[in-house]
């Protein structure tokens, strides 16, 4: 089934140990669409400048994604430039620059509205509502992603987004800043009440835990021999969560949800991440395969049984 997915289509600058790239394309919708084209069609919501260049929407749409909701300006496309730490656990934003993405005020075409699944990217949680509110009822998952800066400074505005979704993905310090709790099992406790039936807790290279009332489940991350570049690497892992979640039809509300496959959908999240991070920005998606996917997906399996 398909799903839409909101935020931004950018271009980014990074510096890794590995080298440096000046101008490539990034963006959290870019790589949550093109992780989750592997499962599913994602349709894209997002505003680009006159400097999108051909190469790059020719890449999205070689993935099946539809491009209805690409909004093309007049103007500059976003762009972010940062340089990681030697390990890759840090990193140091240098420019940011919003352009056209600044005024950014998200309008579903018609043929998006009735997509049953919906995955907000990390903007403004007032947007995130707004484009709730645009798509046709009823919905079958809803959910999306937040940061710290949304949490500290829109709190009570994301309180109001989160409490119509469905699912939430944020990392270990961002669950503790917006529950107020240092133990995570609390935070992830909290979390639930404010909305969101399910909660994943992205962890970087620790991997990642999945929690919902029944219980919690654990994932580690997996081990590169290699990493080139980390940026995207939380949004692909969405991208993977959704997509697979997508394509099996799942619905998080109903009694009758088959566990496994929400923890199948956290493995996928795990292995779309892994694949990101060993190239510099999309470049791994241009050659990745299926078959590699579920490859890597046996591999979790092989080496998390016991």
């Amino acid at each position: 089934m398909s799903m839409v997915v909101v935020g931004s289509v950018a271009y980014d600058g990074v510096e890794t140990p590995h080298g440096k790239i000046d101008r490539m394309l990034g963006g959290a919708c870019t790589y949550i669409a093109l992780s989750a084209s592997f499962f599913t069609q994602p349709k894209i919501v997002a505003v680009v400048g006159e400097d999108f260049a051909q190469e790059d929407t020719d890449l999205l749409l070689s993935r099946g994604i539809d491009l209805a909701g690409l909004e093309r300006v007049p103007g500059k496309s976003f762009f972010w430039a940062g340089k990681y730490s030697p390990d890759m656990n840090d990193r140091e934003t240098l420019v940011t620059e919003l352009n056209v993405f600044a005024d950014f005020d998200p309008k579903l075409p018609d043929s998006y509205k009735s997509a049953p699944y919906l995955l907000l990217g990390n903007i403004q949680p007032g947007l995130q509502k707004s484009v709730r509110a645009q798509m046709n009822q009823p919905i079958r998952l809803v959910g999306g992603d937040t940061m710290n800066y949304w949490i500290a400074d829109f709190r009570a505005q994301l309180l109001e987004t989160i409490a119509e979704w469905d699912f939430l993905l944020i990392n270990d310090s961002e669950a503790r800043m917006l529950s107020g709790e240092t133990n995570l099992k609390k935070a992830a406790a909290k979390i639930m009440d404010m909305g969101p039936n399910t909660l994943v807790i992205k962890r970087g290279e620790y991997g990642a835990i999945l929690w919902r009332r029944e219980g919690h489940f654990m994932v580690p991350g997996y081990l590169l021999e290699d990493v080139f570049d980390p940026t995207g690497a939380g949004d692909c892992f969405a991208g993977g969560f959704m997509g697979y979640l997508a394509g099996q039809g799942v619905d998080l509300k109903s009694d009758s949800v088959d566990h496994n496959e929400i923890r199948k959908a956290v493995i996928y999240g795990s292995v779309m991440g892994s694949f990101c991070c060993e190239r510099f920005g999309v470049d791994r998606f241009r050659t990745l395969t299926r078959s590699e996917i579920d490859g890597r997906f046996e591999e979790f399996k092989e080496f998390t049984s016991f």
